[in-house]
């Protein structure tokens, strides 16, 4: 991970807790209302919203459990996707029914919740997960890049679909982005770091053997 993201990561979890706080005053229902206005009934933008239903999500996932373990035996990359993708996705469930707060176009009796959108936090989290490993072994610099452009576009586009189908506010949806890459940079950190403690000690183990070999 490149290090701007660390602060990013900060920055938008600090930009998570500033919606939760803000998000049922005035000025933000007003900017939902607008958001409203400007995305409600764009079919195509609608129609984006499979990418992040949780039959894509699983399907998307397993593929690439399957793919970590059959062609890299990456144990850990196996384990950052469960991270990311399954505790995120039980983190904004949990989130959800905590905070209550109902959807656009469900009466609150039905007891259907919205903050943070799960379409935004678990899509960017299964979008980057796959786009941090397809890049990993990426052939150049620009291949990788246009990886991530892709991941971005359609992680936005996905959050996006949910405020023009009515189903969650602009504000849920900037919660959800938030607070799932924050998820993303920290799980993405931990791997990184038990992958630099791995080939540490697979060095040191070559160089001792090196040392018995010679004498």
């Amino acid at each position: 991970m490149k290090r701007i993201f660390y602060p990013l990561a900060m920055a938008t979890l600090l930009g998570f807790f500033g919606i939760l706080y803000y998000y049922q005053q005035e000025p933000v229902r007003e900017l939902d209302e607008q958001a409203a206005s400007v995305f409600g009934g764009m079919g195509w933008l609608e129609a984006v919203s499979f990418i992040g239903e949780q039959w894509m999500i699983f399907t998307v996932s397993f593929f690439l459990l399957v793919f970590l373990w059959a062609f890299r035996q990456n144990y850990r990359g196996m384990f950052f996707v469960l991270l990311a993708v399954g505790a995120g996705n039980a983190l904004n469930q949990l989130l959800r029914q905590w905070f209550a707060r109902p959807m656009p176009e469900f009466p609150e009796e039905m007891a259907s919740y919205s903050f943070p959108s799960d379409h935004a936090m678990v899509g960017l989290l299964y979008l980057f997960t796959l786009a941090y490993f397809l890049g990993e072994r990426a052939g150049t610099t620009s291949i990788r890049l246009a990886i991530w452009l892709a991941a971005v576009l359609l992680t936005i586009l996905t959050a996006l679909s949910q405020v023009a189908s009515g189903a969650h506010y602009l504000s849920d949806v900037l919660a959800g982005l938030c607070l799932g890459y924050t998820l993303f940079v920290l799980v993405a950190i931990w791997y990184e770091m038990r992958e630099r403690q791995f080939r540490k000690r697979k060095y040191m183990r070559t160089v001792e053997q090196e040392e018995i070999e010679e004498r």
